[in-house]
């Protein structure tokens, strides 16, 4: 499992938050047990933007922008995942945050 502190943070001049971008793949029993659709729910709660998707590798790919403290509590929900999946491996690296994304979406 890799999760080095975000070296690309953006630090937000009018709130004094950071904003970071993360990319995620995660292992293990994670596709046919709705884990796009409850990242989905989990990253919108959190206020958190991006994407989840499928691999045809059976993982599931994931990035996330925003602020540093919402990207990590989904990150941390991320290692879990919702009911009937295992996660074997969350692998995190951090990138450049763009602010590219307007909303959380599933990628098919």
């Amino acid at each position: 499992m890799s999760s080095s502190s975000p070296s690309f943070a953006r630090k937000d001049p009018y709130d004094g938050g950071r904003k970071v971008r993360a990319h995620i793949l995660i292992s293990g029993k994670v596709q046919g047990v709705y884990f796009r659709q409850n990242t989905q729910l989990v990253a919108t709660r959190h206020d958190v933007t991006g994407w989840v998707r499928n691999l045809t590798d059976g993982r599931v790919e994931v990035l996330l922008e925003g602020y540093e403290v919402n990207v990590e509590r989904v990150i941390e929900w991320c290692h879990a995942g919702p009911p009937g999946a295992t996660v074997n491996d969350v692998d995190i690296k951090y990138e450049l945050y763009t602010g590219e994304f307007k909303q959380f979406d599933i990628n098919y």
